[in-house]
């Protein structure tokens, strides 16, 4: 059995009798060297630190040599932590975790937050964009000291500077501290002596949470599958949690950028030929805070691309063999819309519709302007969906 237990900043003092009675029975004890060196003289175990990279010595581990595995871990394992990959690698039935207080809920505690109306994102292993929000508030777990900074600069300069930004330092331990600032103040004026193990309270302002976004949330030069169709459209690929999205022809991205927003663990992958879309792709990526991987030209980028779940065509259907490329690298059960204005794209998904069928729409959506002194409809062009299952 593995057991996992896990060590606060406040250190032996702050466990429980299981967690001091199952280390100190320990023949070995194998953990990080900030959570060992947490250890006083009542554990007499030899320390062992993980080496870099960790997994191999995970997937190493002499669990079937008999007796127990022990392994110090901080705070809480199953909470972004090496619990998880532990369960993953030798299952549940084999591995037993003692939890300590998260350093969350010590933070929701010195924040007054509710834990339950709190997200959790974690800047460990993932890059500090994945960490911007449009509102809401949020604890980040932060890889280092200059994690606050590097934070605070992509807020301030997405237009978030305005964001409240406490910097929570050696939670739980005597050497705890506090510093609350603004995120246009810590990009400016970072401080010196920031402890690495910190955690962030975010509070994003201003709060622009919607769903779906306005066209002007987005850099764009005028391709873009604009509000009203968007709606249509998110509805047509019925995003679901965990599935990977294929933007071919993505323009500015607005439709990869929803999809990764609309549940946990979407992703997307765009397409895209032109190389100053490209560039605005990842900037509207960065500005909700999701990783896009922009690539170039369809069909000749789908080459080394992570494969679909769902594949959404918003431009290039007149390019020959698009469309066949698309069908071929959809998994069966998948689902393929795609949108178009001009009557030749019109044409090659009326032809596909006769051949594989599928759910045919066409939207038609109206402005009012002024007109004199008085106020008309202007149409804007009419948009042909097609969408189909891949059997």
């Amino acid at each position: 059995m593995i057991i996992v237990v896990g060590i606060g900043a406040d250190g032996m003092p702050g466990l429980s009798a299981t967690s001091r009675v199952e280390l100190q029975s320990a023949t070995v004890v194998y953990g990080a060297k900030r959570q060992l060196g947490l250890l006083d003289d009542t554990v007499p175990a030899a320390r062992q630190e993980w080496p870099s990279p960790m997994l191999p010595a995970l997937q190493a581990l002499p669990v079937d040599a008999g007796g127990d595995v022990h392994i110090v871990a901080s705070g809480d394992p199953l909470l972004h932590g090496i619990g998880g990959t532990l369960i993953r690698l030798f299952g549940a039935d084999k591995v037993r975790v003692l939890p300590h207080v998260s350093c969350v809920s010590l933070a929701c505690a010195r924040m007054g937050w509710n834990v339950h109306d709190t997200e959790v994102i974690s800047l460990v292993t993932a890059q500090p964009s994945t960490a911007v929000r449009r509102g809401g508030q949020a604890i980040v777990l932060s890889s280092d000291r200059t994690t606050p900074h590097v934070l605070a600069a992509l807020l301030n300069t997405h237009g978030r500077g305005d964001s409240e930004i406490t910097v929570l330092e050696q939670l739980g331990g005597p050497a705890e501290r506090r510093r609350d600032g603004r995120a246009r103040q810590w990009a400016a004026d970072e401080p010196a002596d920031v402890d690495d193990l910190n955690v962030l309270a975010v509070r994003y302002l201003p709060d622009e949470r919607m769903s779906p976004l306005h066209d002007d949330a987005f850099v764009h030069d005028g391709q873009i599958t604009k509000y009203g169709i968007r709606t249509v459209t998110l509805a047509a690929l019925q995003p679901r949690p965990g599935e990977r999205l294929w933007d071919v022809g993505a323009g500015s991205g607005s439709i990869a950028v929803e999809w990764c927003l609309f549940w946990r663990g979407c992703s997307a992958v765009a397409f895209e030929r032109d190389e100053r879309r490209r560039l605005n792709i990842g900037l509207n990526a960065a500005a909700s805070g999701v990783e896009i991987d922009v690539r170039g030209e369809a069909p000749q980028a789908f080459d080394g691309a992570q494969p679909p779940s769902v594949i959404f065509i918003g431009g290039g259907l007149t390019q020959p063999g698009l469309l066949e490329a698309c069908l071929d690298k959809l998994p069966p059960g998948g689902r393929l819309v795609a949108n178009t204005v001009t009557t030749e794209s019109e044409a090659v998904l009326m032809q596909a519709y006769s051949r594989l069928g599928g759910e045919l729409r066409r939207f038609q959506h109206y402005q009012g302007q002024p007109l004199g002194g008085f106020t008309g409809w202007r149409p804007q062009y009419p948009v042909t969906q097609w969408a189909v299952t891949k059997p």
